[in-house]
């Protein structure tokens, strides 16, 4: 009844994502090699957790 209040796990795992990778991106520029391979992994760790719950999604709408 009042799903427009419930917060999107998609959303909040998307932007969670971009920040992550925009972290890496800094790293890189500033030489921190080790920090920006830590980073890209856990934004690809996150970006597996978006497409599971994408197709959970689709699996529960379809």
């Amino acid at each position: 009844m009042f799903s427009i209040f419930k917060s999107d796990p998609l959303k909040k795992l998307n932007k969670l994502r971009d920040s992550k990778l925009e972290q890496g991106m800094q790293a890189q520029r500033n030489g921190d090699i080790k920090k920006y391979a830590q980073l890209t992994f856990e934004a690809e760790e996150i970006y597996k957790e978006i497409l599971a719950l994408e197709a959970k999604k689709k699996e529960n709408g379809a």
